[in-house]
């Protein structure tokens, strides 16, 4: 072998089980054939594939063919194409971030970045606005064409009498990706179909509390759900969050509580993940206080170092746990879809509501994302949006290490749409949010989200709606207001 090769991982013999399949073109043989080398390992992380021209030849096909299954794995996220390295495996397999699972819950250890296949999702705002889904990344054109065959194709009935609780094929698609991917079994007859996570908060809210009950939140934790409680006429008990979670020590003080709302995949706003032992533990107390403990799993699609923990619905044996799921993060926020499921013996009481606000999803959107999702083209898309936001949370720490080493320290980045970055400790929040908006920077102070906890200063760093070019330029910002003053010269960051 010449010097300075590296021979590829496999011999990659025909596979003719994929290829010779009846019903199967050779293009899907192909691209199914290399998929299932990938996911199975055979073809290992950040491995080199053969040419197109020797895989064409070696698998007699034509180069055409291979190119354009070569270009489809890398629209997924499976492989990466850099001008004079080939084609090869991505350092992270798409689907393993997006099961959750019980047998591999320790975080790997981080893995090289293959360099950034393009700078896209440029949009309009400032940076660092957090929790955010870049809408540019969102495929329009084919989700016009999957909305128009589905409309094409629905009934005057579905059209007129939608059934309050969602369409049943998109209940059946969402039950079938929780199954799948959050490990919740649940029936599509459990499924509500929201607006959002607010609107899903409101209605338990309306249906659940009553005058004077206690209602437990994680402090520092999400202000729309303080206050969407409060007007229901809950009285808010703080339970403090530390790095395993909800302290279930604390919360044991409150078995007269109706319900506690957590966020356990990936805390809004300080990003930890609930252990195991707490979600057991916060399940005990749910059923021991016969009360309701509502989930919100905002972005758990998006994990960058580990596959997620199931959900804490999956482990729910005494069904207790209400789950609340949005697409409006996942996809795009004007899409205005989001989803419950519900306990059996909720489902009444809340549909009544439903229907008395009038408060359900269009049909139009709700035909359009079945289809969609059916298609496959929902979980492609989210391979393809973990990889974009994963290059940019990457750029952002290593321009921040870059600019500003030692002058801060990051947490939460492990998943999601955003970091915290907890300033010096004789740091003001307030004051140093208010000279980054003077350089054109949105930070959000780590206060705004507590109501009783005094913590260290921090900020919040959203960095899912910026482009890598935006990302760059705004760490190099944000890294020259953490210099001490008179030293604001740091590098821009290659």
């Amino acid at each position: 072998m010449p010097r300075g090769k590296s021979p590829h991982a496999l011999d990659l013999p025909r596979p003719t089980s994929w290829l010779d399949k009846a019903g199967v073109n050779k293009q899907d043989g192909a691209y199914e054939a290399l998929r299932s080398a990938i996911l199975t390992k055979m073809l290992p992380a950040g491995s080199r594939l053969p040419s197109s021209r020797t895989l064409a030849e070696r698998w007699e096909l034509s180069r055409g063919t291979i190119e354009t299954v070569f270009d489809r794995l890398h629209a997924e996220a499976y492989v990466t194409r850099v001008p004079g390295s080939g084609t090869r495996v991505c350092a992270v397999v798409p689907e393993r971030f997006l099961m959750a699972g019980f047998a591999d819950t320790a975080p790997a250890a981080p893995a090289s970045v293959p360099a950034p296949a393009s700078d896209t999702g440029v949009r309009d705002g400032l940076p660092f606005v957090a929790r955010r889904a870049d809408a540019s990344l969102f495929p329009m054109a084919a989700w016009s064409k999957c909305a128009t065959r589905a409309l094409a194709a629905a009934t005057p009935e579905q059209l007129c009498s939608a059934d309050p609780a969602g369409l049943p094929q998109l209940r059946q698609q969402i039950a079938d990706f929780l199954a799948k991917y959050r490990g919740i079994r649940c029936d599509p007859q459990d499924i509500v179909v929201t607006t959002g996570i607010r609107h899903a908060i409101d209605l338990l809210a309306r249906g659940i509390v009553r005058d004077g009950d206690k209602v437990c939140l994680e402090e520092p934790g999400y202000p729309a759900a303080r206050a969407l409680f409060a007007l229901a006429g809950a009285v808010p008990v703080d339970i403090a969050v530390d790095a395993e979670g909800i302290d279930c020590a604390a919360l044991a003080a409150h078995t007269d509580a109706c319900l506690a709302y957590v966020t356990p995949a990936h805390q809004s706003p300080l990003g930890v993940t609930m252990s195991v032992t707490r979600r057991l533990a916060l399940l005990e107390w749910a059923n021991d206080s016969g009360a309701w403990v509502v989930e919100d799993d905002y972005d758990s699609e998006f994990n960058y170092h580990s596959a997620p923990l199931a959900a804490l619905k999956a482990l729910d044996q005494y069904q207790r746990v209400i789950y609340c799921g949005s697409f409006n993060k996942t996809l795009f926020a004007g899409l205005r879809v989001g989803f419950m499921v519900l306990p059996p013996a909720l489902r009444p009481q809340l549909l009544r509501i439903v229907q008395l606000t009038g408060r359900s999803v269009g049909v139009t959107e709700q035909l359009a994302l079945a289809a969609w999702m059916e298609e496959g083209a929902f979980v492609r898309h989210l391979r393809q949006a973990r990889l974009a936001y994963k290059e940019r949370r990457d750029l952002l720490l290593a321009c921040l290490e870059q600019t500003a080493p030692g002058r801060y320290t990051i947490s939460g980045q492990q998943a999601g749409f955003h970091c915290v970055l907890w300033l010096p400790p004789d740091g003001d929040e307030r004051a140093f949010c208010a000279r980054a908006a003077q350089e054109g920077l949105a930070l959000q102070p780590l206060g705004d989200f507590c109501h009783s906890a005094r913590l260290a200063p921090a900020v919040l760093l959203g960095y899912t709606a910026l482009s890598l070019a935006q990302v760059r330029y705004a760490a190099q910002k944000l890294g020259s207001l953490l210099l001490p003053s008179g030293n604001d010269e740091a590098p821009l960051a290659e």
